[in-house]
């Protein structure tokens, strides 16, 4: 019978510890592809979103009209603005390499340019959108995984419960020990405490859809018209 009552405690105890360290590894991983995904998130943001957005800078160049396209956009706050990188004739020329430049007359294919260039930063914006909606998402989820795995799996009773299934109690000798031992185990519940990565909105910056060109087309042509006046001899196919 002792030995049975051994093989049991066994089992019982390698079965508490599967779904409590099984059911931590999920959170753990879902927390681990979290990060992963905000990383990923930073690089669209940087590489497709911030290019989009150099080579708008790069055609309006004045201050007043990048702030003035902002507020047409209502994109948010100012993002990878550089007034050397809008000026700089060298920068210029590398933001415009490979890009398809079209139109019979130079302010034609300056309006082209920024219509085409609008119109694929809308649509990377709009998949940075979707990225940091599935994100919060994803954060939501991992929060509900962790107050379900506590409401679950209480550490100290889990450790009451085993010190009782070995034959022990919650004191030994003295009057300390009882309390240095549930010192110990919420010493450990804290280390151990899972907690949930921050949300999304503290990494990355949120941003709002910005308009079809057909929705605000007067305006972004007084600006494209108010940037060209500035630099009429400005000519992409000479870049």
């Amino acid at each position: 019978m002792e030995d049975f009552a051994k093989t049991l405690a066994f089992e019982v105890k390698k079965e508490i510890a599967e779904r409590y360290f099984g059911f931590r590894k999920i959170i753990e991983e879902d927390s681990d592809e979290y990060q992963k995904e905000i990383i990923s998130s930073t690089l669209i943001l940087e590489t497709k979103i911030g290019f989009d957005l150099l080579r708008i800078y790069a055609l309006l160049r004045e201050d007043d009209l990048i702030e003035e396209f902002y507020k047409l956009t209502k994109l948010g706050e100012v993002l990878f603005f550089d007034s050397y990188v809008a000026t700089s004739p060298t920068i210029r020329k590398r933001l415009f390499d490979n890009q398809r430049v079209h139109g019979f007359f130079r302010k034609s294919r300056f309006r082209n340019m920024f219509f085409d260039i609008y119109e694929t930063l809308r649509e990377h914006v709009d998949s940075y959108r979707a990225r940091i909606a599935a994100l919060a998402e994803e954060h939501e989820v991992i929060e509900e995984e962790i107050k379900i795995f506590y409401q679950k799996n209480d550490l100290s009773g889990i450790m009451l419960f085993l010190r009782n299934l070995d034959g022990g109690s919650t004191t030994t000798s003295g009057p300390m020990s009882g309390g240095l031992e549930s010192e110990g185990v919420v010493a450990m519940e804290q280390k151990m405490r899972l907690k949930a990565p921050q949300p999304v909105e503290k990494f990355l910056p949120i941003l709002q859809a910005i308009p079809r060109p057909a929705d605000i087309s007067s305006e972004l042509k007084a600006l494209i018209n108010k940037a060209y006046s500035k630099q009429p001899d400005f000519d992409l196919k000479e870049l």
